[in-house]
C-alpha cells in the first residue's frame, strides 16, 4: 500500500528555521520550532534555512511566498493549503525521548489531535524513561546477546503485551536491569503458519500482525496482497512459499 507521505524526524535544533506570516498560526509555528530547539527567521536569512512555514492569511501572497522560498531550496509548509506543502505538520505526542506524530496528509488536523488525545490516555509518563533505561543498556545487551538478530528477538519478548518491559505497563523502565540479568525467556525463535482469512489486512488477528511484526523472514504464497506484506518488517527477509501460488499462506520464522 502507497505511503501519501514519508514520515521524518527532522533534527532542527540550533538551526534557523523560516516562519512567515502573524497571528495565532503564525505564533503557534514558532513556537513549535522553538521547541525543537530551532531559530526562527525572516525570509532574508531563508540562505541560511532548509525549512519554512509559511502562515499567511492572503491566498496570493501565501502561494507567492511558498514559490520563492521553494526556489530558494527549502522545503515547504503552507497553513492550511496542503497542496501546496512540501510536508505537512502532525500532532505530536511527547514522552521524551519517544515523539509519536499523528498525520492525516493534510486531511485533518482535527482527527489527528483527537487521535493523538486518545494515545495520550493510553501512553504512561515512563514510556520515555523505559526509552533512556535500554540506551543505557546497549552496552549490556551486546555482551548477553552479541548477535543483532539475538537481540531484537530478546527485546520483541521483553515488549511485547504481557512482557517483562511491556511499554504500556507502569514500571517497566524499572526491570530493564533485572530483565537483562535474570533467567527471563528471551528465545522467540521457531516458524508460525499464518492462514489469512481474506486478503484484507483488517482481518488479520492481533496475534498474526504481532507475527509479522516481529518475523525476521516472511514467506508468502503470490495471492498474499502487498497490503498485508507491509505489516512486516522492512527489513524482514521475503521470498515465495512452497504450494498454492495464488493462496492467501503466510509462513513466518523468528531467527536464522
Amino acid at each position: 500500500m502507497a505511503l501519501n507521505s514519508l514520515p521524518l524526524f527532522h533534527r532542527i535544533a540550533g538551526k534557523r528555521v523560516v516562519v512567515l506570516g502573524d497571528g495565532d498560526a503564525a505564533e503557534a509555528k514558532r513556537r513549535l520550532v522553538e521547541r525543537a530547539g530551532g531559530i526562527c527567521c525572516g525570509e532574508p536569512e531563508a540562505h541560511h534555512a532548509s525549512l519554512a512555514f509559511v502562515a499567511v492569511d492572503d491566498q496570493r501572497q501565501a502561494e507567492a511566498a511558498a514559490i520563492r522560498l521553494r526556489c530558494k531550496g527549502l522545503l515547504v509548509n503552507v497553513t492550511d493549503r496542503p497542496e501546496l506543502c512540501d510536508f505537512t505538520v502532525p500532532s505530536i505526542l511527547d514522552r521524551e525521548p519517544v515523539i509519536l506524530a499523528v498525520g492525516t496528509g493534510g486531511a485533518s488536523a482535527g482527527l489527528a489531535k483527537q487521535l493523538r488525545l486518545q494515545l495520550e490516555r493510553l501512553l504512561p509518563p515512563s514510556l520515555g524513561r523505559l526509552a533512556i533505561a535500554l540506551q543505557s543498556a546497549r552496552a549490556a545487551m551486546r555482551e548477553r546477546w552479541p548477535d543483532a538478530a539475538g537481540r531484537r528477538r530478546a527485546l520483541d519478548v521483553a515488549l511485547a503485551p504481557g512482557g517483562v518491559l511491556d511499554p504500556l505497563s507502569d514500571g517497566a523502565d524499572e526491570r530493564v536491569d533485572s530483565w537483562l540479568h535474570g533467567s527471563h525467556d528471551a528465545n522467540a525463535s521457531g516458524t508460525r503458519e499464518i492462514l489469512l482469512a481474506s486478503a484484507d489486512p483488517d482481518d488479520l488477528t492481533l496475534r498474526q500482525a504481532r507475527w509479522l511484526g516481529e518475523a525476521d523472514t516472511v514467506l508468502h504464497d503470490d495471492g498474499v496482497p502487498a497490503s498485508i506484506l507491509d505489516r512486516a518488517r522492512a527489513d524482514a527477509v521475503r521470498g515465495p512459499v512452497d504450494g498454492d501460488p495464488g493462496g492467501l499462506t503466510v509462513v513466518i520464522r523468528f531467527g536464522p
